[in-house]
This record gives structure tokens, sequence and C-alpha cells, in this order.
């Protein structure tokens, strides 16, 4: 019987190639004719990009590239040179000036404790095919991530601005098409969890939004070496900021930050292994999976050892285990009216969607206070994680919640409406410049929507940090054919 061998398998050349490259971003490169950027060199048995300083040469001409910062513009023209299906992805205009670049992320394998999809192992995956990294006889995977403002009449072109409408572009380099089981890569931008101001409390006694109190602050100084006051990245245990690193060890060993990932939606990769993807970061999208679901990821220690992993499902949207648990006739996904989150915006407010799953990202934020740091005003006494989480997250949504379902609606979680005392919804939504992070992952059908492995690292393919541009710099051409 013939066996046909698969391009992936890891034989012993492409396993050492596929090392080498998860040890060092530097592969072998040669010079191309565009000054400051090289060309990767693909080993045999594979292939090449024969159009590689055409290619180079083509994007390094274009005008939403050619105004970009040295570092962003010598990642992308290194992509552009890689074997590829299609080139990094053209930027166009959605006003009539130019989008403006204000910040990006350069991505890559480093910064985070090896997995099995960045690393081999030896008697775990060194001899079965490769499924994420190691493609084209193991070139580093490396990808950036353009942030734009559209400078569109009446919006505001601040980025810092909740309202502006910003356009999100992702290249990366090489990742495996994932084929079965509906598995896709997934996008994350995190916020990391800031040590919130002291204020006077609410009548009610409890803290103003975004705010902890004095008697909270005091409690948070006595932690570990006194990181977590008010203005710092708070930290879970008072030291010093530790971001993932590399020699972290599931699940004894890791960062001591509390992330917000923000989705970037799911995408695949292409034929030469190139992956790209354009997203809108707006009011309407700038929403994060119900923080509930982390207790049930696999990714806090101890609870997946606990069975907990898939333990609670919330197709149905409701305020979670302390919550609302609705009828899922009424907020399932209907077949007589299928369930579209994107379905935001609208003059009739009863054709918009008001079956979400997701909350604000701000909103979440407030939910992180009461867990992590509003340790004397939330359920003082409760140290239990997952209790704090469903008891913050259900009382933080009524706030918003009008209607008493337990679910923040598009009309109810819109920009512009009023709740909980305020006068619109701008407190419930972190600005794009405000998320310091990016990270990839290799996502599989869960029925979640948080980040596999949550808040763990352990399906991560890629990260960065963020780099801001100011002042911001053209980067785009060309118009987009529709302008919404």
């Amino acid at each position: 019987m013939m066996r046909i061998e698969s391009r992936r398998l890891a034989t012993p050349l492409m396993l050492s190639a596929a090392m080498a490259g998860a040890l060092a971003l530097g592969a072998s490169r040669v010079a191309s004719t565009v000054p400051g950027v090289e060309i990767d060199k693909v080993s045999p048995p594979c292939h090449p990009n024969p159009h590689a300083q055409a290619d180079i040469a083509s994007v390094a001409g274009r005008g939403d590239i050619r105004s970009l910062p040295l570092p962003l513009k010598q990642r992308i023209l290194r992509l552009a040179g890689r074997p590829h299906s299609t080139l990094p992805i053209q930027a166009f205009a959605e006003a009539d000036q130019p989008s403006q670049l204000f910040q990006y992320y350069l991505v890559d394998t480093h910064h985070f404790e090896p997995n099995v999809f960045t690393t081999i192992f030896p008697g775990v995956n060194d001899a079965v095919e490769l499924t994420v990294t190691g493609a084209d006889c193991g070139l580093p995977t490396v990808g950036a991530v353009r942030l734009v403002v559209e400078p569109k009449p009446g919006l505001p072109t601040d980025p810092n601005d909740v309202r502006a409408f910003i356009d999100v572009f992702t290249d990366i380099h090489p990742l495996f098409v994932i084929n079965n089981e509906s598995g896709w890569y997934e996008g994350w931008m995190i916020h990391d969890l800031r040590v919130a101001p002291v204020a006077a409390p609410r009548p009610n006694g409890h803290p103003q939004f975004g705010t902890i109190l004095q008697v909270d602050a005091d409690q948070l100084r006595t932690l570990g070496t006194g990181n977590d006051v008010p203005g710092h990245l708070f930290t879970t245990d008072g030291g010093a900021v530790r971001f993932p690193s590399e020699s972290d060890h599931f699940p004894g060993v890791h960062g001591n930050l509390v992330p917000i990932y923000l989705s970037m939606g799911a995408y695949n990769a292409l034929q030469q292994s190139d992956v790209h993807s354009y997203w809108e970061f707006n009011y309407t999208t700038n929403w994060v999976f119900p923080l509930y679901e982390l207790p049930f990821t696999g990714g806090i220690a101890g609870t997946f050892e606990a069975g907990q992993i898939g333990a609670l499902s919330d197709l149905v949207p409701g305020s979670g285990p302390s919550g609302f648990q609705n009828d899922p006739t009424k907020y399932g996904d209907s077949p007589f009216l299928p369930r579209d989150p994107d379905k935001f915006d609208g003059d009739d407010d009863a054709q918009r969607e008001f079956r979400n799953r997701f909350i604000p990202s701000g909103l979440a934020n407030e939910i992180y206070l009461d867990v992590f740091e509003r340790v004397a005003s939330f359920e003082p006494g409760l140290t239990a994680l997952p209790q704090r989480i469903f008891d913050a997250y259900a009382h933080e949504v009524a706030r918003v919640d009008q209607d008493r379902d337990g679910v923040i609606s598009a009309v109810e979680g819109d920009v512009d409406s009023a709740s909980d005392g305020f006068d619109d919804n701008a407190r419930l939504f972190l600005p794009a410049t405000s998320y310091d992070r990016f990270a990839v992952t290799r996502e599989i059908n869960d029925g979640m929507l948080a980040p596999r492995f949550a808040n763990a690292q352990r399906a991560w393919v890629l990260t960065g940090f963020a780099t801001s541009v100011s002042p911001a710099v053209p980067a785009s051409e060309g118009r987009d054919s529709d302008d919404r």
C-alpha cells in the first residue's frame, strides 16, 4: 500500500528548522533592493518567493506603507518578500483624507511559555505533523498589526475618543491552515487592568464608576512589595509587573497581570501559510467575552483537574451563575430570527440585537475592579475567585441592563444611551490606545467567546507590545468602495 507523506510531517529536517526558527527571529536573510529590508532565505525542499524583490519594491511604494515608522515598514516588507498567496493588506481610505496610523504591534512567537503550537517537544509532538508554526521549512512566524483612525466627517479623529472609528489590519506569516473541527486563529487586543484612582463613595456607600475607596487602596498597598497604588498596572500579588515570559511554567509560574481581551474575530491561513485580517474597532465592536466564562476555560490553576472545563454554557445570553438565566426560546439563537450581534446600530430599536452574549470593554474593567481591587468595598472576606467573578458580573451588568434580563442589548449598550445616572455610556468603553498588547491564539470550537485556556497562554501562537505613533502618519491609499 502506498503511503502519502503529509507536507507538514515533522521530518528531522523540518523539525530542526522549526526548532531553530522558534529559538530566534533572525533566520538567514539576504539584502533586498530596498535599503534596510532583507529577504528570508527559504531552505530546501521548500520554495522561496521568486518575485521577492519585485514584491518588496511594489509594497514599499504603496501610499499606505510609504510613511509608516521604519520598524513597522520593515516588518511588512519582510512579509512581502516571503512566499505568500497575497501581499500584505492594502489599507483604503474611508474618508476624503487618508487614514492615520496611530498605533501598531509587531508580533512573534516569543515572550510567552512555549507550547505545542510553537515548539517541538520530544516524545510529545516530534513525530506528528506540524499544525501551526514551522511552515516553509521552519521560517520564524512573525506579523504586524496596524491601527488607523478614519477621519470621517462628524467623527472624532483622536483615537483616545471611544467614538472614533478605527481600522485594524493584520498580516502574519507563516501559520498552517486549520482544517478540522471548525478551528481558527483569533487576534486579541489586550488591555491590562490599572489600579483605579481613589474617590468618595456613591450615596449608598459603594465606589463610583472607575474608582476605589480609600479603604480599598489602603489594603492594596499592603500586598507584596506595594506595587498596587493608583495609576500602576495592577498585579495580583502586589509585586513588580511581570508580563508573560518564555520562562513561565503552567500552572505555577506565570505573569501577574489581569488582562482584558478584545477579539479581532476569527481568521485562517491561505495556501502559502500567510494570514491576513481586517477588523473594525468602534463602540459597536469594542465588546468582550462574558467574564464568567473564565472558571470554565481550563486556564485557571486546578479548574481543568476539577473537571470544570466546559461545565458552563452561555449559548443562551444572561448574566451568569449569580444572575439571570434566560429562556432559550426567547434569548437563544432562533432559526426564525437568527441572532446577529452585528445588528447594532439602526433607526428602529426593535430591530437591533437584544441577545448579546458579550459586554462593553469598560464594563469588563469595572467588573474586574470589583473582583481584584475593591477588596474592602465589594464582598469583603470572599476570596474565592470564581464566586467573586460571578457576583461582580451580575452586579455590574445590572447597573446598565435597563430591562432586567441580565443582557446588555445593542440599545442599552449604545455609546449615546444613558445608564446608571450617566448621560451616556462613553465610560463603558476602553479607548484603543489603552490596549497595551496583542496576541494570536489557536482556537477550537469549544462554544465559548473567551480565548482558549484564558487567562493562561497555553493556546497563544504570537504576541507583541503596542507602539504608539505620535503624530499619526498617513496610512492609506485609494478609496474604499463603501465608506460605512
